[in-house]
């Protein structure tokens, strides 16, 4: 009785100790409750470490441990629930260098008593295999346009359309992870989540479905699981600016900047807190920036966008064939074999091949491939053995069977088991070696007194390549205000042209057929505007008649307006193609820099060894 109770007590602190941690984080100071939520569940995932599991790592799991052949309704106990987490963890290990292995045992206890404080508040010691199935695809690493395709291959019938039951049972599922991180008030379950996500009920293929989750902004009660996968790619981002609130001098994450405060920024931690001082208040419109560019990029930006020289943005995901086919949820129709019984889990849809056997869900890394090369390979040389022994079984006559063939049969089975360790052997080598060079790139990338020395003539290069780029921003600013005072001038001779026709016409009387062409060239007063868009000034000039000299008079005075104008047009496209020159040159002298600094720092690194 005193080792159960102890037992007991020893389960209870480890389900609490999850929450106790999270709570310590002090997540719940974060005034939005958006970033609140894909925070705490950022914690949950990283402390139980399932970033490091893959989306397509998790599909093989569910396939190797027969969760494709069950009902999503079908119950597991928790015993084959920690079953199934400790062969996750225990692949993981194997994929993972030895310098990063993880502790499989403190990962399985997080996990395992977090997800049945999540789906099994009640204590009946069961969970449904889609429950389980839904946590781990969405909480694991990898993709959000991977993890989306999974579940609708999930919720989708045989044809490839959403069946709206099971995704209202998807959103069922899934709203209690909100909820076990105590956000359920914001994003919890109600009847109306379907219709926040398709208002419009109508056929729903895999590309309107990704659409609509996928969009900017995505539904209200999902908005939290694209933002989760925004912070997992903005830890590391480094921003070298000051905050305008903590003074800090330069920032982790995310970076806000105000759209009404003149170079007012704030880091993420400020933001989510709600600081604000001076003159910036909380209700001001922020602008999120998740990447750092540099003054010079920014500048090449802004002109190459005004000169409709920026190419058009990629979308969000790629398109899939809308006939793709899909294979069936027929248990009854699989075969009990180690890699035959996968086509649920790992062919989520076809690019049109009909054959069933090869899959159109590529690996994410080359690591993945390996091991997944090595699992084929294993499972057929199983099924050859199995289909050998089936063979020899529908003998007739037993005895007459060779004796031989038993003992050819161990042998096969025990060179193939030796095969296997000396592949998986190999791919251990193949991941320390790959860590060891990572280290030493890494090592060799920084920069030292000792590497400048032994490239003279790079950094010499690379000098020249700098000043060049600086010569180009010079010339491109000199040419934007040539440009500028051009465009000036060109409207006080516009308005010089306007009323010298008028005085004119007061002098002959309003005669309309005293200057024809004159009049048909006050229609149009400014045309200037749509002859170079988007790179013409916007502001009002000053002074109309800066720089019109008395020669210009005296040509208006002789009755040639025309010509001049037609000069100063054609001068006005002569600065615009230059600077669109000058733009692709600037582009072109950054990335040759950006090339020599990466040539400096490798040719730096072999000099070193």
């Amino acid at each position: 009785m005193i080792e159960e109770g102890s037992k007991r007590g020893k389960a209870m602190v480890e389900k609490r100790q999850l929450f106790m941690e999270m709570r310590a984080q002090n997540f719940d100071v974060i005034r939005l409750s958006t970033y609140r939520t894909a925070c705490k569940l950022r914690f949950v995932q990283k402390r139980c470490n399932l970033h490091l599991v893959d989306v397509w790592n998790m599909i093989e799991a569910f396939r190797d441990n027969g969760l494709n052949t069950l009902d999503h309704t079908a119950e597991i106990n928790v015993s084959r629930l920690e079953t199934i987490l400790s062969s996750i963890y225990y692949q993981l290990n194997k994929r993972l260098p030895t310098t990063h292995q993880i502790n499989v045992e403190q990962s399985i206890g997080l996990l395992l008593n977090f997800m049945v404080a999540t789906y099994d508040s009640e204590g009946h010691g069961k969970l449904t295999v889609f429950s389980m199935k839904s946590m781990l695809a969405t909480m694991c690493g990898g993709k959000i346009v991977d993890k989306l395709r999974y579940v609708f291959s999930q919720i989708s019938d045989s044809s490839g359309v959403m069946v709206f039951a099971k995704f209202d049972q998807f959103l069922r599922e899934v709203l209690k992870l909100p909820t076990a991180v105590f956000e359920g008030p914001s994003f919890g379950y109600t009847e109306h989540s379907v219709r926040t996500c398709f208002p419009q009920q109508k056929k729903i293929l895999l590309n309107t479905f990704l659409d609509v989750l996928m969009a900017d902004p995505p539904p209200q009660c999902l908005v939290w699981l694209p933002l989760m996968h925004r912070l997992a790619n903005v830890e590391n981002v480094f921003h070298p600016v000051e905050c305008s609130y903590c003074r800090s001098e330069s920032m982790m994450g995310f970076r806000y900047r105000c759209q009404q405060c003149h170079g007012y920024q704030l880091c993420q931690s400020c933001f989510w807190r709600g600081h604000a001082n001076g003159p910036h208040s909380n209700q001001h419109q922020m602008k999120e920036h998740s990447s750092w560019k540099s003054p010079a990029k920014k500048l090449s930006h802004a002109i190459s966008k005004s000169l409709g020289c920026v190419p058009i943005g990629e979308p969000p995901h790629p398109v899939f064939p809308e006939q793709a086919e899909r294979p069936q949820d027929q248990p009854h129709t699989i075969q009990p074999k180690p890699v035959a019984n996968n086509m649920n889990d790992t062919m989520l849809m076809s690019s049109g091949a009909p054959t069933p056997t090869k899959s159109v869900l590529e690996s994410p890394s080359r690591l993945d491939e390996e091991h997944r090369l090595i699992a084929r390979y294993a499972a057929r040389l199983a099924a050859e053995a199995g289909n050998s022994t089936v063979s020899d079984s529908t003998v007739s006559d037993p005895t007459q069977c060779p004796p031989t063939d038993l003992s050819f049969n161990f042998d096969a089975n025990k060179q193939q088991r030796q095969l296997i360790a000396e592949l998986e052997n190999k791919n251990r080598e193949i991941l320390q070696e790959i860590q060891r060079l990572r280290l030493e790139h890494e090592q060799a990338s920084q920069p030292t007194p000792e590497k400048a020395q032994h490239n003279p003539t790079l950094l010499a290069e690379l000098r020249l390549l700098r000043h060049r780029k600086d010569e180009l921003e010079r010339r491109m600013s000199a040419l934007q205000e040539s440009r500028r005072e051009l465009m000036v001038q060109l409207e006080g001779l516009m308005r010089l042209l306007k009323d010298e026709e008028q005085k004119q016409a007061a002098q002959t009387g309003g005669s309309p057929h005293s200057s024809p062409s004159h009049g048909a060239g006050c229609s149009m007063p400014m045309p200037i505007r749509s002859t170079s868009a988007g790179s013409t000034p916007t502001h009002t000039p000053q002074d109309c008649l800066a720089g019109v000299g008395g020669d210009v008079l005296e040509a208006f005075a002789q009755g040639v307006p025309r010509n001049l104008r037609n000069d100063l047009l054609v001068a006005a496209d002569s600065i615009t193609n230059t600077m669109s020159s000058l733009v692709k040159e600037l582009h072109s002298v950054d990335d040759a820099a950006e090339e020599e600094e990466s040539h400096m720092r490798n040719g730096g690194g072999r000099d070193a060894e």
